[in-house]
């Protein structure tokens, strides 16, 4: 299941995208206008977007444009403009996919769960580094200083998602949600606990993962 941010003005529009992103198990955060969307972008941890290039505010473009700043994240945009200048612009500031309206839900469930495979760390063998650290997705692996680290499997997935947002701070409930999920019973007091124990085990490596007071944390590089 992939976390979709929905950018869209149109409510009947909105309805139609997030009833085809659940059929296809996805969840949906849905912006009104592009500044909601950023909005939820700075504040969420987001797997892809779909965003409206016409919206109140501000436009697709400039969303797009702010969101290549923070993420990596596949983004898709939806527009009634057919012209080819307007895909090239969209294509140029990082989107990867472009729908023109009207459009198939189906295809774009379709070229969402493309994307989503493409961009999936499941799916890629990149090993990622920081320092003396390695964590080889590809064999489940955790190195320290060529000295392999033996992590459960929440505490892997929690480094990894550090790993590969490194310098961005999430909240105590942004990792609940992405690393339990959002039907988890628990409390914030469980990523706490996991990233003592985390830290604990990762040795010198382990103070990259930093706290920040009222925010709560980072993997700094």
């Amino acid at each position: 299941m992939a976390v979709i941010l929905i950018a869209e003005d149109e409510k009947n529009m909105q309805n139609i995208i997030i009833e085809y992103m659940k059929r296809g198990s996805h969840s949906c955060i849905v912006a009104d206008d592009g500044i909601d969307a950023v909005t939820i972008l700075k504040n969420n941890p987001v797997d892809l977007a779909i965003l409206d290039i016409m919206m109140p505010h501000l436009d697709g473009f400039s969303v797009c444009k702010i969101a290549r700043e923070m993420y990596s994240i596949p983004i898709i945009f939806l527009t009634a403009k057919e012209g080819e200048d307007d895909k090239l612009k969209g294509y140029e500031l990082g989107a990867d996919d472009y729908m023109t309206k009207p459009f198939s839900p189906k295809v774009l469930l379709a070229k969402v769960n493309a994307l989503l495979r493409r961009s999936s760390p499941e799916n890629t063998q990149e090993t990622l580094t920081a320092g003396n650290l390695a964590l080889i997705p590809a064999s489940h692996k955790v190195i320290v200083s060529g000295d392999n680290v033996d992590l459960t499997y929440k505490e892997f997935e929690l480094l990894r998602f550090f790993m590969q947002n490194k310098n961005q701070v999430f909240s105590r409930e942004q990792l609940l949600n992405r690393i339990w999920g959002y039907d988890f019973e628990g409390n914030t007091r469980t990523v706490d606990t996991h990233i003592k124990t985390l830290r604990q085990k990762l040795g010198a490596e382990g103070c990259r993962i930093v706290t920040l007071i009222r925010s709560g944390y980072k993997f700094e590089v």
